[in-house]
């Protein structure tokens, strides 16, 4: 019968397979190699970050993020429409809920 210790190492090391091949293996590049990811959240906004740690369920650690994001301005009564206005802020370090993730993906421009 195996041990509770070799149970989570078994499992971790399972986790770690995953990592490498499955789907969040684009994290654990960035993570390995410090690369940016750019990432699109469910408020329609994007970030470009480094990963400095992650779990199963896309909860990350960013770090040196440039966040992204489009508004239209409201246009008064009579006005032309408003064109709409890129912004984006910087912020140094971030924890991001995994559920708000959409889509990851390796740096574009690196």
């Amino acid at each position: 019968m195996a041990s509770t210790g070799e149970s989570e190492f078994k499992r971790v090391q399972e986790d770690e397979e995953e990592f490498q091949k499955g789907p969040l293996s684009v994290l654990m590049h960035s993570v390995k190699n410090n690369s940016q990811v750019l990432i699109n959240v469910r408020n329609n906004h994007k970030l470009l970050a480094r990963v400095k740690a992650f779990d199963r369920h896309c909860n990350m650690v960013l770090e040196n993020v440039k966040e992204m994001w489009t508004e239209v301005p409201k246009a008064g009564k009579g006005k032309k429409a408003a064109k709409p206005v890129n912004k984006d802020r910087f912020v140094s370090k971030m924890f991001l809920r995994g559920d708000s993730v959409i889509i990851v993906m390796r740096n574009p421009h690196a």
